[in-house]
């Protein structure tokens, strides 16, 4: 049995993806919610299958997101999901579901993820845990969490993969017009954001640096064009993205080596220096520790069918 562990405060998107992926036609799964009484999900209520007791009677148990990790978490669904990890049953985490299986017990000493916005609160909270925000899942064997939203997607066919083999992930992933794999080390593609409002101090100047990523730029280049002090600069930019100035560019620069890669035909070569990388050799070693897969590796999963758009 696959056990999806519900409880109120529950988000809808990653249980009904999950879901929909796992009672597909083509597989066997015996899927079942768990949960107790109508429980609210979303802005929906739904009645389970089976209550929070029939978990350790699962081989899978899926736990869904949180809305709100502040919330207490419903102590019968920690007990319950520590239980059926006891009995032997795969724990799985989707989003901040990782929340509920730190609270049982089951990350410390692990490796684990969620969504981005959330790795701090969970890493603060329970210490014993290894978080890990820069990936999309991890599979530690019997426990395995994901990061957010389309991340709950990537595990669910990373399960499928494991349990009937890549042909029948393949075809889920045709069915959800979805990549059939994305490396659960690859990053979660968060990027430095930059502020959009009409005259904001830097605004002119991230347009200014969005025209010139090919050129060799400087914090002392970028202070001059707006015209402030370099150290008031950097105060500035921690300000506004949370970074410094040079590691702001830094992320441009593999934005931009992205954009290249999923809309041209261009070598390695060209995109190296389109973007300011210099060579391929750098754009590789940048690239691959940034985004966690290499350049090639990106450009065939988010390649659209038929070559450039």
């Amino acid at each position: 049995m696959l056990a999806f562990a519900v409880a109120d405060g529950m988000l809808h998107f990653e249980l009904a993806a999950a879901y929909e992926i796992f009672t597909a036609p083509q597989l066997d799964y015996d899927v079942k919610i768990c949960g107790r009484g109508a429980v609210r999900v979303g802005r929906f209520t739904m009645e389970p299958d089976l209550g929070f007791d029939q978990l350790e009677r699962a081989d899978t148990v899926i736990v869904a997101a949180l809305a709100d990790v502040d919330e207490p978490i419903d102590l019968e669904l920690v007990q319950a999901v520590r239980a059926a990890h006891g009995n032997g049953a795969r724990i799985v985490s989707l989003c901040t579901g990782a929340f509920v299986l730190a609270e049982a017990g089951l990350l410390d000493g692990l490796r684990a993820t969620t969504h981005w916005a959330h790795t701090d609160v969970l890493a603060e909270r329970y210490p014993r845990v290894e978080v890990d925000p820069d990936v999309l899942y991890v599979d530690n064997g019997q426990v395995l969490t994901s990061a957010g939203k389309a991340a709950a997607i990537d595990l669910s066919l990373h399960l499928i993969r494991g349990d009937h083999g890549a042909a029948t992930a393949n075809t889920a992933a045709r069915r959800l017009v979805v990549p059939p794999h994305r490396d659960g080390g690859q990053a979660q593609f968060v990027l430095a954001p930059v502020p959009s409002e009409e005259g904001h101090p830097l605004t002119e100047l991230f347009d200014w640096v969005g025209k010139r990523l090919d050129q060799a730029l400087t914090v002392e280049d970028l202070a001059r064009q707006a015209n402030m002090s370099s150290r008031h600069l950097t105060r500035l930019f921690k300000a506004v993205t949370g970074t410094t100035p040079l590691q702001w560019l830094h992320v441009q620069r593999i934005r931009r080596a992205q954009e290249l890669l999923e809309v041209t035909d261009d070598s390695v070569d060209q995109i190296a220096e389109a973007s300011g990388m210099g060579t391929a050799t750098t754009l590789r070693r940048h690239f691959h520790r940034t985004v966690g897969v290499p350049p090639d590796t990106y450009r065939r999963t988010f390649r659209p069918v038929g070559g450039r758009r």
